[in-house]
């Protein structure tokens, strides 16, 4: 064996205590218990879990800096115990919607990442359907598009005539189409009324895009997709309600998901808005008095994943006098893993055996990655993350994303990365980031579909 790492190893199954994984070649070669094989290494954790690489579903390497972005935000995944992003196309200046622009991405990947990265593709206003099968065919996992308009150019609304088009073409397919779902004409009405009366701060925000917004644009595109047969995927909902709907459309045999992001289990505007103000600003907004009710959703298993939507702004980017004029989305690389694990322990839930569930084999499977990823088994790539049990105050001055900023600053984890391993090797020691710009790999989505049992698909 090249490697064996002995812990606390967290299988599907149940937590292996005296556990080990042993790794050759990149892959897992065995998982055992008490005595280990001979090997070049072994990583003694002592009582540290041994967890699958962790996947985080929703991030936004290039938003900023374009595919550059892509070395800080994988670099700070590797840091956090994330293996695998899956990235958004909204890059800068332009989302992913050609196959030049895959082309290029793919090649970014093997230049800059640091983990390993899957791809959702998109769509532009007026574009043509054609560039859809050439992009599944060139491995995205899913596609993404906007029911609200951020950008004309890189962030684009995408109308409901092309919207069905898009769902009907991607129905004969396992791909999921995600949707930012927020009603434009309710949120531009009402960000225009809270301007008027003066209202500016955090408090505005999200009763200036309501829940109502947010529910008919959900609701809306859902039964657009049942319509047309295809995977509706809400790729971020902030209340019960949305999770609700889903499910409805899911036990009425439609394929229909639901994401939920970590922030929404940690932050509330009347608790933490007046110390963080636009540093808590994301789009769905973080609403008051939703944290019990959203964790019982995920306790109910209406959430299909959870994921961090890391998005690489600088500070200066939320410094305006204007909540409105702010930008939208928090770093979270880092902050995943311990945040989840957190909540979960707080809780009162098997935390370890949650957090793997959730954060990898969840996202591994809805991505078409499973088994490959997502999973401690022989075969599945050596994608190993040690989180220890420990007090953990979050600085972000110390993250390697660059950024020097989070809303997670001076909160208190109750666990922290010890160590991580991409494809067999040690990639993170606890302290440094130890591997290199391009050895991460682009991940095409493979056969695993999330709702392979239900439909035979």
């Amino acid at each position: 064996m090249d490697v064996v790492i002995r812990g606390r190893v967290v299988t599907p199954e149940a937590i292996i205590e005296d556990g080990w994984v042993a790794v050759k070649g990149g892959k897992i070669h065995a998982i055992g218990q008490g005595e280990v094989p001979d090997a070049a290494s072994v990583h003694d954790t002592g009582n540290a879990f041994v967890l699958p690489g962790i996947i985080d579903g929703q991030t936004h390497a290039g938003s900023y800096l374009g595919l550059p972005g892509i070395e800080p935000t994988t670099r700070s995944a590797i840091a956090g115990g994330v293996t695998t992003i899956v990235d958004m196309p909204y890059d800068n200046p332009a989302p992913l919607s050609s196959a030049e622009h895959l082309e290029a991405k793919i090649a970014a990947v093997g230049q800059y990442a640091h983990c390993d990265v899957a791809l959702y593709g998109t769509v532009m206003p007026g574009q043509p359907l054609d560039a859809v099968k050439v992009l599944a065919d060139g491995g995205v996992v899913a596609f993404k598009i906007s029911a609200f308009e951020s950008s004309p150019t890189r962030f684009p609304r995408i109308d409901a005539g092309l919207t069905l088009d898009l769902l009907e073409a991607l129905s004969v397919t396992d791909l999921p189409l995600g949707l930012h779902n927020e009603d434009q004409e309710i949120v531009r009405a009402r960000i225009a009324r809270a301007r008027a009366a003066g209202e500016n701060g955090i408090a505005a925000h999200s009763p200036s895009r309501p829940a109502a917004a947010e529910l008919a644009s959900t609701a809306h595109f859902l039964e657009l997709a049942a319509s047309a047969g295809a995977h509706a995927h809400i790729v971020h909902i902030s209340t019960p309600r949305g999770f609700q709907l889903v499910d409805t459309y899911a036990r009425d045999g439609f394929r229909a998901t639901g994401e939920l992001c970590v922030h929404y289990l940690w932050f509330d505007p009347e608790k933490h808005g007046a110390e963080l103000g636009a540093r808590m600003k994301v789009n769905p907004p973080i609403r008051p008095g939703q944290i019990d009710a959203l964790w019982q959703e995920l306790a109910e298993g209406r959430i299909a994943f959870v994921s961090s939507d890391h998005s690489s702004w600088p500070i200066d980017n939320k410094f305006t006098d204007s909540i409105f004029d702010a930008g939208a989305g928090v770093p979270g690389m880092e902050t995943l893993l311990p945040a989840f694990y957190t909540v979960a322990a707080e809780r009162g839930a098997d935390a370890a055996l949650m957090t793997a569930e959730y954060l990898a084999e969840r996202p591994a499977r809805f991505f078409g990655l499973y088994p490959r990823k997502g999973v401690l088994m022989p075969g599945a790539d050596a994608d190993i993350t040690i989180l220890a049990e420990e007090e953990d105050i979050w600085d972000s001055s110390r993250a390697e994303d660059g950024l020097r900023w989070s809303p997670y600053d001076v909160r208190r984890f109750t666990a922290r990365v010890k160590a991580t391993y991409h494809a067999g090797r040690l990639a993170y020691d606890g302290r440094t980031v130890l591997n290199t710009p391009g050895s991460g790999r682009y991940l095409r989505r493979g056969e695993s579909t999330w709702f392979q049992e239900e439909t035979g698909a």
